[in-house]
């Protein structure tokens, strides 16, 4: 009963290395470094800025996109900036070039 036990245990540690193992193979992007990439600024950067603006301007971030203007880009900040005495917040649109 106890070579049992110990082979049942053995076969089980084998189990969860070997599924260990699967998942971080799987998990690893695989990038072919002889392929050139071009680098493109993701709208993760445009919500940065947005954060930093909506700061500046003591409201709070509403969106943030990434835009074509004039053939330039540029982010699109859009922060909601609290009213006075109590009134509605006030919608601002700020457009930032990107770089």
């Amino acid at each position: 009963m106890k070579d049992l036990g110990f082979h049942l245990r053995k076969a089980v540690l084998a189990l969860v290395a070997a599924g260990l193992f699967a998942s971080q193979t799987t998990a690893m992007p695989v990038i072919d470094p002889s392929v050139d990439q071009p680098v493109v600024l993701a709208a993760g950067d445009c919500y940065a800025i947005g954060q930093q603006v909506a700061a500046q301007n003591g409201g709070t971030l509403a969106k943030a996109s990434q835009a074509t203007r004039g053939g330039q880009q540029v982010c699109v900040i859009v922060v909601l900036v609290p009213g006075k005495n109590g009134q509605r917040p006030r919608r601002s649109e700020i457009v930032v070039p990107m770089g």
